[in-house]
Order: structure tokens, then C-alpha cells, then sequence
């Protein structure tokens, strides 16, 4: 006795066929209740007339589907994947395919032979937790999303560094991408000079809480200080919002890792080992990137602005200090004193106010009512400790090997005299491991 593979639809079907023999079901209500046509109702009929039950069984049972893949395309992904894409996800591995290698696959089909090959493992899945969601907002440039992101970019190939992510939230388009040493005002500023010279003034920046955007620690009375990177987006009229936690800014901490999984990849693939040939590559990415996840905004209106005459990136985009200048015309700036030449009478300028501006090269430009001074070096002290941020210990710390050592006329290397002039048992002066004898 043969026995019958049979699904649960085509089991159902058998007593429609049995009140469609008694004449008790017309075959439009046959088709009503198995869900196809009155003309495949026919076809079922005539074949369970003919062959019974039989009749009712499926025919591509045991065959292979008519829509499979053809065995050499298969070996062919197979071979890709092995020899370039093993550390690839299915999605970026099946762009790869169809772009480079005219593959045409779905990105379930690449996830399906990349599960088989061991290449791929499907994650499990896990709790999340519940936050509340927020609208995108609806203009381009309304709110810009700003990250630093350290990562190994260049899997071992060059130095660590970190990558500056700055993402519109209506539209999901990376405005600015930049390799620098570590997250610094000076890196910020470069990465925010490129952004304005791209797209114009956003109406806000949406940052964590890094002190370059924000003053974590204000003194007494002063609650409402600006950061050196807070007093030049003031000037050019942006605000910075700091994000209360990091799923508030999620959208730049979600391309964070698909930049993690998708930049290290595309430098290797292109042989791109050092910074430089990495800033060159970036806008290329960039528009790649865009292309493909970018969504358009609700509202078909630019809220960037261009820069106005009386913005000057170059002067708002240096670390400013206001100093006091001293009876002689001097003034102490970064553990240096500067002394100011100018034709004006010395008593005018006494205690007068100056800015002093320093750029990411170093170079020193002192400011009275907007107007440079002519000044010389006067004296340079000795180097001494700093206060350093958590987030640049790291990097305060690759140069230990050129760890500051006191000056040979330092009083460390003095023997150290103590005054005893005083003192009715001990000589007037001495040093300290003098004995009496």
C-alpha cells in the first residue's frame, strides 16, 4: 500500500471533493471556501474524477523550484565570499556581488549561502530596551547630529584614530566625515569649517555631553559659560543642544556602527593605509552612503544658511583667551609672556584688554578691538603639569617616552638649602643633611 505525503491545504480539499461527488457544494462555493478560482476548482475536480486522492497531491512535490539559483552562480558567490567578503555582513556582501561582480542576488539569498558556509551566524534575538521615539524633523539642515567615533579603521595598518560623524536627523544624509588624532576642539572646528563650506550654517548641532561642546564643571556664578567650540557657533549663530543620554542621539550612534562594519572594509578593499588617503576618500564614501540610506525630509525646504560676510571661520576657529595687559606692556599666555611692540604711548595701553588667538598650527595672533598687535616672545617658562580630559588620557600618554625633565638649573637639581640664620645651634646656612660636627 502506497502511502501519501499530504499538506494540510490539500487535506482539506478532500472533503470539498467528497460534497462536490454527492452534489451537495456547487463549485463556485468550492472555490469561495478553498480560495481559488472556479477554473482551478475544475482542474482540482477532473483530477480527483481520474486519479482519486491522488489526484490532489501536488506535482512539484520532490522537484526543485522552477525560481531556483543556478549552480554556478551559487559556486560563484561562494568563491567571492570565501576569497574577499569572510568578514563581511550579507548586506554589504551582496552590494559587493552585484556591483562589482554582476551577481545578481537577493540579500536573503547571500545571508542563506553565508549561513551555510559558516560565514555568517544569525543573531539571536535579545531584549531590547523600550525608549520613546522621535520624529525626525522635517526641514535639512534643522538639527545636525555630531559624534566622535575612536575606532581601528585601518585594521592595524595605521594608528587608531577617530572618525567625526556629523549625520542630518531629516534625512539621515552624513554631512561631514573626518579621520583626526582624538575628539578636540581644533578637530571639531576642521570638521565643522568642512561642513560650512559644503552646506552653509545649520540651525542646530545635537551633541553629547563632551566638554568641548559643554562646560561640565562651571565655576561658582557661571552657569551659563560657553566652551571655546560654544563661543563660535554662537558668532555664527547655531545652537548646541547636549543629548541627555546616548539613545537620545541614536541616529549618529546607529551610523556609527554601520560605518564600523562598512568604512574598514571599503579602505581595504581599496588599499587605503594612512589618514590623509582616508580624508581623500571620505566624500566619495559619502556620496555612496547617501545614495543608498538617505530618506527624503517631510518638508521640501533648506534651513541652512549661507555664511555672511562678517563670519570669518578662520578667526572664530582658534582657542581665544582675553588677557590684561600689565604696566610694561606685557601679558602670560599658555606658560609664555609675551611683550607687546607698538608706537603708542606706554600709558595708554596699560591694563588694557587683548585677545589672544591660537590656531591648530600653533600660531599666536594678540587682538585689541579686532585689530592685530606686533608683539615678541619675552620669556618661556618650563612646562608644567596639566589638566587632561578622560577622553584625551589616551593621547595625552603616546608621548611619555618624551616625558617632560627639569631644566639642569631647576632648584630639584640644586641641593637644597634651608635658612638658618635663626637658629643658635646650627650654622647660618647649610644644607639640609648638615651635621653638626
Amino acid at each position: 500500500m502506497d502511502l501519501l505525503t499530504m499538506s494540510r491545504k490539500e487535506l482539506s480539499r478532500i472533503e470539498v471533493m467528497g460534497r462536490l461527488q454527492e452534489k451537495r457544494m456547487t463549485q463556485k462555493v468550492a472555490a469561495k471556501i478553498m480560495g481559488v478560482s472556479e477554473r482551478q476548482v475544475k482542474r482540482l475536480w477532473k483530477r480527483y474524477r481520474e486519479k482519486g486522492v491522488s489526484g490532489l497531491v501536488s506535482g512539484r512535490r520532490g522537484k526543485p523550484s522552477n525560481n531556483r539559483m543556478r549552480a554556478d552562480k551559487v559556486q560563484a558567490a561562494v568563491d567571492w565570499l570565501h576569497r574577499r567578503y569572510a568578514d563581511f555582513g550579507p548586506t554589504l556582501a551582496c552590494e559587493k556581488l552585484v556591483e562589482e561582480h554582476k551577481l545578481k542576488l537577493s540579500v536573503g539569498s547571500v545571508r542563506k549561502i553565508m549561513i551555510e558556509e559558516e560565514l555568517w551566524k544569525p543573531k539571536k534575538g535579545r531584549k531590547v530596551g523600550v525608549h520613546q521615539m522621535r520624529e525626525r524633523r522635517a526641514c535639512f539642515g534643522e538639527l545636525v547630529q555630531v559624534d566622535g567615533s575612536p575606532y581601528d579603521w585601518f585594521e592595524g595598518r595605521a594608528a587608531e584614530c577617530t572618525l567625526l560623524v556629523f549625520i542630518d536627523d531629516a534625512t539621515g544624509k552624513l554631512g561631514q566625515l573626518l579621520f583626526v588624532k582624538s575628539e578636540s576642539f581644533f578637530s571639531y572646528c576642521r570638521a565643522t569649517e568642512g561642513y560650512l563650506a559644503r552646506h552653509g550654517k545649520p540651525v542646530a548641532f545635537y551633541s553629547d555631553k563632551h566638554g568641548v561642546f559643554r562646560v561640565n564643571q562651571p565655576a561658582a556664578g557661571s552657569s551659563d559659560a560657553l566652551t571655546q567650540f560654544g563661543r563660535a557657533m554662537q558668532a555664527l549663530d547655531i545652537q548646541i543642544i547636549c543629548a541627555n543620554t546616548p539613545q537620545a542621539k541614536g541616529r549618529v550612534e546607529r551610523v556609527n556602527q554601520t560605518l564600523q562594519d562598512r568604512l574598514p572594509k571599503e579602505l581595504r578593499l581599496r588599499g587605503i593605509s594612512d589618514w590623509q588617503a582616508g580624508n581623500a576618500f571620505l566624500p566619495e564614501f559619502m556620496d555612496d552612503f547617501n545614495r543608498r540610506f538617505a530618506v527624503q525630509p517631510r518638508s521640501q525646504y533648506d534651513a541652512h544658511r549661507p555664511l555672511s560676510p562678517q563670519d570669518n571661520p578662520a578667526r572664530l576657529f582658534t582657542w581665544q583667551e582675553t588677557r590684561i595687559l600689565s604696566k610694561n606692556l606685557t601679558l602670560q599666555f599658555n606658560k609664555v609672556v609675551y611683550q607687546i611692540l607698538t608706537e603708542r604711548p606706554s600709558y595708554a595701553m596699560r591694563h588694557a584688554p587683548v585677545t589672544v588667538c591660537l590656531d591648530d598650527q600653533g600660531n599666536i595672533t594678540i587682538l585689541y578691538k579686532g585689530k592685530p598687535f606686533n608683539y615678541t616672545v619675552f620669556h618661556q617658562q618650563a612646562k608644567q603639569s596639566q589638566v587632561v580630559q578622560s577622553k584625551q588620557i589616551d593621547q595625552a600618554l603616546l608621548n611619555q617616552s618624551k616625558a617632560h625633565k627639569p631644566t639642569p638649573n631647576h632648584p630639584w637639581r640644586n641641593r637644597f638649602a634651608t635658612p638658618l640664620s635663626n637658629c643658635r645651634d646650627y650654622p647660618p646656612l647649610g644644607d639640609i643633611s648638615t651635621s653638626r660636627d
